[in-house]
Parts: structure tokens; sequence; C-alpha cells
């Protein structure tokens, strides 16, 4: 039981509760059992991805399949799985290339790689365009970090509460949620920083929020972007504030806050780093979700879906100026120009380009949100709905006019919606976040929601 002042993790729905334990009594045949025994047997238990809910046994397009044979739309893949999983040009592509040169050594260049980060500068806002690739995105945030210290000669960072940029000592100290940032990940990094975020349905600084959960701005006056303001002018000496565009979890920034926060990270030297791992490639319905906002990071980080769902691969891509480690080393990956995880990404990339798949994630994410608001002025127990594009959010409350947090309730539409061929995650312990395919389609969506609809309203 946790203590009465324990805040809901931010990251993913808990794997110990007793609904969970029912569904799974329920619903799971005695050769899924099996695996996830086996599972257990072998892997190290480890908070929020132990033990395991089901066994997946194929993944196609929005699908995927449990081993009895059971099929659910993905409204979660760990925000991989943008073109779709399993897409036939990008499994070819990654065919060919294993076959015409499955790998390079650090030290020599091949065109592949080359090719990949010709397009990432193609595609990236504004001037951004040197950059290191990564295996993975928690080394990228950090390599991130080593850049803008070598390039301010400072150490510090300054980053949200709540926020998750990964699972490294250096990522762990720059995230916000206690599940990483406790146990063996302390003590975490010296120098690392931390306000509260943008929030604005349960604002941290005490500003209410209109009827549809968006800031009142003549009262608050954005109090979030002020106080990274108040707190860069007297930590003179931080190198970045490493941030989300779009919280994850969701939330979206109130007009005008990363306008004001870049414009104190100009006014005090600090490096403007967004973290773009989970909304990157066309979540929100922009090719990046600093789009929305018209701000242009110093560094920008990318990742999960880069690798087209099948391979991992992510990228720190930067201004031409912050070139300034020739002697020193940020990363030195083994794999870090692997032609074939190259190709995945390269190939990803123009898949979204030629299925105008950044057009479909704002046009059936705009059709969502409509359907979700129609539902909120049904069903009481949605408090707030947010996002942009296909990341979306429903906050489920107790009470309405209290706001306060239900998570009996979302974890109970978890489970119904899994019974009926739905699959996502809750955040925050109380908000059901959907994020599925940009390939999704409107039918696709609305049938989705219906069994969300159904789902809240039976209730507790």
């Amino acid at each position: 039981m946790q203590p009465p002042h324990a805040v809901s993790q931010s990251e993913s729905d808990t794997n110990l509760t007793s609904r969970r334990a029912q569904w799974q009594a329920r619903s799971l045949d005695a050769h899924t059992r099996a695996l996830l025994a086996e599972d257990e047997r072998y892997f190290l238990r480890q908070s929020v991805s132990t033990p395991c809910l089901n066994a997946i046994a194929k993944a196609e397009g929005i699908w995927i399949e449990d081993t009895a044979g059971r099929r659910y739309m993905d409204f979660h893949g760990n925000n991989v799985h943008h073109i779709g999983y399993g897409h036939p040009r990008l499994k070819k592509a990654i065919a060919e290339e294993m076959d015409r040169l499955p790998f390079a050594p650090r030290r020599y260049a091949c065109a592949t790689s080359t090719a990949l980060a010709k397009k990432i500068a193609e595609i990236a806002p504004g001037r951004l365009s040197k950059m290191l690739f990564t295996t993975g995105g928690s080394d990228a945030i950090e390599v991130a970090v080593k850049i803008a210290r070598t390039a301010t000669r400072r150490h510090k960072t300054l980053s949200f509460w709540d926020a998750f940029h990964g699972a490294g000592f250096g990522a762990s100290a720059l995230s916000g949620e206690v599940l990483f940032r406790s146990g063996p990940a302390a003590p975490v990094v010296a120098g690392d920083q931390h306000v509260a975020p943008f929030a604005c349905y349960r604002c941290p600084y005490g500003h209410d929020s209109d009827a549809d959960g968006q800031p009142v701005l003549e009262r608050c006056k954005l109090a979030c972007a002020k106080m990274v303001d108040y707190v860069l002018s007297r930590e003179t000496d931080v190198a970045c504030l490493v941030a989300e565009p779009a919280r994850a979890v969701p939330y979206v920034p109130p007009p005008g806050f990363w306008r004001a926060v870049r414009e104190a990270c100009d006014r005090y030297g600090t490096l403007l780093v967004f973290d773009e791992i989970p909304t990157g490639l066309g979540k929100t319905g922009r090719m990046f979700a600093c789009e929305h906002d018209g701000v242009e990071p110093d560094i920008l980080v990318m990742g999960k879906a880069l690798g087209g769902g099948v391979l991992p691969i992510a990228c720190v891509v930067t201004r031409p100026d912050l070139d300034v480690g020739g002697d020193v080393a940020f990363g030195h990956y083994t794999h870090e120009k692997n032609p074939v995880t190259a190709r995945a990404a390269l190939t990803t990339i123009e898949i979204v380009e030629d299925e105008r798949l950044v057009e479909n994630a704002a046009r059936v994410g705009a059709a969502a949100l409509e359907r979700l608001h129609a539902m909120k002025r049904r069903l009481p127990a949605i408090g707030d709905v947010r996002g942009r594009g296909l990341l979306l959010g429903v906050d489920l409350v107790r009470d309405r006019d209290a706001k306060t947090p239900d998570a009996d309730l979302a974890e109970a539409v978890l489970y119904r919606a899994l019974d009926a061929g739905l699959s996502f995650k809750t955040t925050m312990g109380n908000v059901l976040t959907f994020t599925p395919p940009l390939t999704v389609t409107t039918d696709e969506m609305m049938r989705a929601l219906d069994i969300v609809e159904s789902a809240i309203a039976a209730g507790a």
C-alpha cells in the first residue's frame, strides 16, 4: 500500500493490482500461463514491466494478437509503431540492407547512414542539421546533455517534475518520476534541477482552468514559464533545459509557453533541448511536436518510432554551431552508424512522408478529440480531454468540480477495453492514454472510442 503522500507514477499502469490478477485468471489459457511463467523465470523483475500482462504471438498493422488468438487494436505500442507493425516496405528494405552491408565499424563511413543523416537534416526544424545516432533514446538524451555541457562549459540541467527522459543514470536524473529517480538510481547526477511542469487542468501553481481544461492566461500569466525564467536567473550555470514539447502523459502546453521559455533560455545562455522521442515523426499531427508552437530548440532528440517498430535507433540533432566536440567522445557507440538500423530509420521516414501519415494523424486526431469532447458532455466521469494529433488523453475523475482522480475507474476501463479488443495504457494513475499508429483510420478510431465510452459508462 502506498503511503498517503505518494504521488501516482506517471509512466504506466501498475502490474500488481487485484483487478489485473482477476483479469488474468479469467482471460489466460494454460499455454499463456506457461509462457508467462517462463518469462518470470528468466527475466529480472522490475516495476511497471513485470510481471507481464499477457503473451503476444503476432503484431501487424494496428493489431497485436495474443497466444490464444485474440486480437487487440494497439493504442499503446510504446510509441514505436507509427507506420504500423511489420510494414512490408520496411521489412523488405531491412532484408536488402542486410544482404548488401550487414555492419559498418564505427570509424568507417557508409552511404546508408549518411543518407539517413541527410534526410533527418531535411525534416528537422529550422537549422538543426548536425547529428549523432545511438541505439536508444536514453543514450541520445545523455549525448545531448554532454553536447550542451561542452558548448556552454556549464554542468547543471533543468527539467520538469513528472517527465520521463530515459533510464540511464543521467537520463534518470533529468526525469521527474520517483520510480526512476529513487532506489538504484539514487543518488542521481549532481546539478539536476527541476520545476513543476505545465499542467493546466490541475495547475501545480494553483491557477484554475476553464471548463475545457484550458488556462485562463489573464489570471495565470504563464506562471509555469515564469518559474523557468526565475530558476535560470538564479542558477546561472545551467547548461540546458531538457523537456518534452508536448508531455507524453499527455499534456499540451498553454499558448505562448514555449516562446516564453525560449526567450528565457536565450536570456541566460541556456540551451533548449526538446525530447521528441515519443512525439516526433508525426505523432501530434506535425512532423515534430515543437512545430505547433513555432519554437526551434538548440538540440532535438528523437527515437522510438525512428526504427519503424522493428529496430532500435535514436538520434540527437543540433545546430551546426554546436559541433563542438571534436576532441571529446560523446557516444562512440558500436552500432552508431549501423547500416541496417540506418536503413530502417530512413525507410520509416520515407513511409511517413509517402503515405502522408502526419496529415492522417492530424485528421484522425481532430475527429477523435471532437468525439472525446462529446463523450465528456455525456459522461460526468470524464474530467478533462486533451491532446494533439494521435497523442490523446482522457482524465477520469470521481468529482468533476474537485477534479479528484479516479484511478479505480481507469483500471476498470483498461480491462474492459482489453476484453473488447482494445489495448492502451493508463498514465498518472487515472488518465487513459491513447497513442495509436499514424496509419489508424477514422473508422478504427471511432470503433476504439465506442469501446472506451461503453467501458467508462459501466462505472467502477
